[in-house]
């Protein structure tokens, strides 16, 4: 049979397509912006004190409260500082920790988060963002306000991840095998959220994925290409977070959550976010779903840990433009900051 060979010209790439623009490595971050002896001390003791909580030996509540992402710093450090204020009045029956979101996952298209686009222009100016969420968590940790964060893009890991002591794996990476050898190397507790069908196969897999050792392709804190070897993160656990078919907080589906971690022999630590589907998209529904929580423990459901709410100043959200109200979300709605601090506070006095 005779073939027929075509010959193809070769095709140059095109440089249109794409462009590079250097950004400094996670070294160089660090070393022109280190953290104070205040912020470490803040991020050793958020780390051991949500490892506690988790693993059941504090009874107090965990919650992370802050804005859906922060774009502006002002605004977030007002946050900061209100929510410290509050820690020191909640604090026997709660540990506080702010949500510090520099990232954004995005269904289609939209604003990335503040680590891509500070200006909120387009302008895709990264390594002002990287700068700027560095300084914003020194800030926060400078408090003695512990920081907790989604990882979402791997890369991005190193330039803040010594400033962190709680992080989350959304519901839409959670099966990424990339994120899962990321957490196998983080030296601090991780949630992954169940996947957004509400089931929790995904969030357990990922679990017991990430507990154990990996060799990964990554790159080092100088930037350089690198073989990770990772001994893998044995404090991490489920976050309910709702999904397509409606909430998962109520006391059968917490106990199913329960009956699922129990029978792959992984702790049953669980956390509730009460925004999502579990608020029905309603911020304004999030102290409802916290009320929830508080009857579950306190009928005895002891596998209820924490909680999250997407909080901040004022209610609500805004879309971006030219002229952004101070203290509103330009992404998912929030709820403000006297309805949060409301919720904390009666909360904590029905635990005491």
């Amino acid at each position: 049979m005779n073939a027929i060979v075509t010959a193809l010209t070769p095709v140059a790439p095109n440089s249109a397509l794409r462009s590079a623009q250097p950004l400094p490595t996670p070294a160089q971050l660090r070393a022109r912006m280190p953290a104070s002896a205040q912020s470490l001390a803040t991020v050793k003791y958020g780390r051991e004190a949500i490892r506690a909580i988790m693993q059941g030996d504090d009874p107090r509540l965990l919650v992370i409260a802050g804005p859906c992402s922060l774009h502006d710093p002002d605004a977030a450090l007002e946050y900061a500082e209100r929510l410290a204020n509050l820690a020191s009045r909640v604090g026997d029956q709660m540990l506080l920790v702010m949500r510090a979101y520099v990232e954004k996952p995005r269904t289609t298209v939209g604003w990335k988060g503040l680590m891509y686009d500070p200006q909120l222009d387009g302008s895709g100016d990264m390594a002002s963002g990287l700068a700027l969420s560095r300084r914003l968590m020194l800030g926060i940790t400078e408090l003695g306000l512990p920081v907790a964060t989604e990882l979402l893009q791997p890369l991005a890991a190193g330039y803040l991840d010594d400033l962190l002591s709680w992080a989350a794996i959304g519901a839409r990476t959670s099966e990424s095998q990339v994120h899962r050898e990321l957490v196998s190397g983080l030296d601090l507790p991780v949630g992954f959220k169940n996947g957004t069908d509400g089931g929790f196969t995904i969030a357990c897999d990922a679990m017991r994925s990430a507990a154990h050792a990996h060799q990964y392709f990554g790159v080092d804190d100088h930037g350089h290409p690198a073989l990770i070897q990772a001994n893998g993160n044995p404090d991490t656990h489920l976050v309910l977070r709702g999904g397509h078919g409606g909430p998962n907080y109520q006391p059968e589906s917490v106990q199913a959550a329960v009956t699922a971690l129990r029978s792959q022999g992984i702790q049953s630590g669980l956390i509730v976010d009460c925004s999502h589907a579990n608020s029905g998209k309603n911020p304004l529904q999030q102290p409802a779903v916290l009320e929830a929580v508080i009857g579950q423990r306190l009928a005895g459901q002891d596998s209820l840990r924490g909680i999250m709410l997407e909080s901040h100043l004022f209610d609500g959200c805004q879309p971006l433009s030219p002229e952004l109200r101070y203290g509103v979300s330009i992404t998912d709605g929030c709820l403000g900051w006297s309805a949060t601090e409301d919720a904390l506070l009666s909360a904590a006095q029905r635990l005491r």
